[in-house]
């Protein structure tokens, strides 16, 4: 399996499977496809990012409409992909996975029928995203009515839109492949089933559920804050569609990798975020993506972390800043 270790991969997800062995990946933090408009397994980035092929009113961005086979084929299939990932975890490994809120319950139902324990949900929360409720007039204008029956419907429903609130956060499901015997024994055989209570977010807080990257109020940020991302930590190069914060996977990775050699998996890769923070933290890396431009965005960011093994700051289009080691110390 050492071929396999330190690369991302351009495969789908279920071919590459049977490449990694049983029982030895510590920790998977990953966000799939959502089936939401053209967003499935083979989702292709061209077709997402063209008005041409969005199935709604062609104004709307993708993942606006409401189909509910869409959930029902979306659990069919991470049911296949969660059994696959709960053979090569460890016994007591950890497996993060973003999700939107109104596909979460598909996720987590996958999830825990492939065999995970549903240990907890993590919330990363944000104040920032676009609204999506639609006004009514413009069917209202359809109506074959007189306008002044138009305007007083319109008058009614001023202000009442679509049932789409603006979302402000993201769920993660937390799940753990069931240890071996007790947790004691499976950290002793294994090197993972415990978290890390000494991992810190806010103000020296104990570690929680809920993680955010912005400043948002003195109490929010006193409790969950977990850092704000560094300047061009994403790259000017980087155009996928749902880059996640470098600091929340570093997180996820520090409360529950305890080995040096950890292996931490990212079935749809992406741009490569799980994976940096993999390597900034030491850890060993698989990263797999069906699209090949995201293997080289990927493969870029990874590049850039090498060159400034410690940085203050580091900006993936120009050269890193590199700094005395003992100026950084603790700072993650």
């Amino acid at each position: 399996m050492n071929d396999i270790l330190n690369k991302v991969h351009t495969s789908d997800i279920m071919s590459f499977l049977p490449r990694i062995e049983d029982n030895s990946i510590d920790v998977i933090i990953t966000d799939p496809p959502y089936f939401l408009d053209k967003m499935d397994n083979n989702w292709d980035d061209s077709k997402v990012s063209s008005k041409k092929y969005l199935q709604t009113i062609q104004s709307l961005p993708a993942g606006m409409k409401f189909d509910k086979e869409k959930g029902k084929q979306f659990y069919d299939w991470y049911l296949k992909v969660s059994k696959g990932l709960y053979r090569v975890l460890k016994p007591g490994g950890f497996f993060f996975s973003f999700s939107s809120p109104r596909l979460y319950h598909r996720m987590a139902s996958a999830v825990d029928d492939a065999g995970f324990e549903i240990r907890d949900m993590f919330m990363w929360l944000y104040t920032q995203n676009q609204p999506k409720a639609m006004s009514i007039n413009h069917f209202i204008d359809k109506m074959k009515i007189n306008d002044i029956q138009k305007e007083q419907i319109k008058y009614n429903f001023n202000g009442w839109k679509t049932p789409q609130i603006k979302s402000c956060f993201e769920p993660i499901v937390m799940a753990q492949k069931p240890s071996k015997n007790t947790y004691l024994e499976n950290m002793l055989e294994y090197e993972i089933g415990l978290m890390n209570t000494n991992i810190r977010q806010g103000d020296d807080m104990f570690p929680s559920n809920i993680a955010t990257i912005e400043n948002i109020s003195e109490i929010i940020d006193k409790a969950f804050l977990v850092g704000k991302p560094k300047k061009h930590e994403k790259g000017d190069f980087n155009d996928h569609k749902t880059v996640k914060p470098l600091a929340i996977c570093e997180y996820m990775i520090s409360l529950t990798a305890f080995s040096e050699n950890a292996v931490v998996f990212d079935p749809f890769a992406g741009s490569g975020t799980t994976l940096v923070a993999a390597k900034k933290l030491g850890k060993v890396f698989i990263g797999v993506d069906i699209n090949s431009k995201y293997e080289e965005i990927a493969m870029r960011r990874l590049n850039a972390l090498e060159e400034c093994d410690v940085f203050k700051d580091w900006n993936l289009s120009q050269n890193c800043i590199v700094i005395d080691k003992k100026q950084v110390m603790g700072v993650t």
